[in-house]
């Protein structure tokens, strides 16, 4: 009766041995474990870190190259800059005639009046004027070039997108017109103004091939070269 309860108990104790040295084992096991898990969790940190460090200074490699680029184009717009303030605003060097030859005396009144504005600066109310003429006079001697300084006051007052449709179709009405390649300089003046040089460029490169041995043209080279 004894023996089996004794067997019993020695085995008990047996296995109770084998899983104390075990025991170590499985820690040794779980700490290697845990060693394993933080080198990676740092390897992954500094990895971040790398990348980190990498994608900001390639911001910062971007960041310096676009302040390059935004100098360059302010160094740009103050040369378009500078070069309308070298050329006089587009009709003041032939200003309108001061006594225009019409057989309407209410004719050459309107348009000395309007003439008259634009000479003294006022180039909102010449603008006004001159269309009131083009619109009252289509036949006249004097609209071509009333249509010319109303183009002219209106790039004068900033109204560049009407100025360039009055221009335009100045040109496409009067194409053989002397003041048919001005027009086109306005034009091109207003789209600088703009910055849709592209279309600027074109209506120089028109001038020159149009209009070749008008003194417009010399003056479209010269724009041509600094767009």
């Amino acid at each position: 009766m004894h023996a089996p309860t004794y067997r019993l108990n020695s085995l008990s104790a047996a296995t109770l041995i084998a899983l104390m040295l075990a025991a170590p084992t499985a820690h040794a096991f779980a700490d290697d474990e845990a060693r394993r898990a933080i080198l990676e969790l740092r390897t992954q940190v500094q990895q971040m870190k790398d990348q980190n460090q990498q994608a900001r200074l390639q911001l910062a490699d971007q960041m310096d190259m676009l302040h390059q680029e935004i100098a360059t184009l302010r160094g740009r717009i103050e040369e378009l800059n500078q070069l309308n303030r070298n050329v006089s605003a587009p009709g003041q060097s032939n200003a309108p005639q001061q006594n225009p030859q019409t057989g309407d005396p209410q004719q050459q009144a309107a348009y000395q009046a309007a003439a008259d504005q634009y000479r003294n600066g006022r180039y909102k109310e010449a603008a006004s004027s001159f269309a009131t003429f083009v619109q009252s006079y289509p036949d006249s001697n004097l609209v071509t070039d009333a249509q010319f300084y109303l183009g002219s006051s209106q790039y004068a007052s900033k109204d560049f997108k009407n100025s360039i449709q009055t221009m335009q179709a100045l040109v496409k009405d009067h194409p053989g017109d002397a003041r048919a390649p001005d027009a086109l300089l306005v034009v091109a003046a207003n789209q600088i103004e703009l910055n849709d040089l592209k279309s600027a460029k074109a209506s120089l490169q028109r001038i020159t091939k149009d209009y070749p041995q008008s003194s417009a043209a010399e003056t479209a080279k010269s724009r041509l070269k600094l767009l």
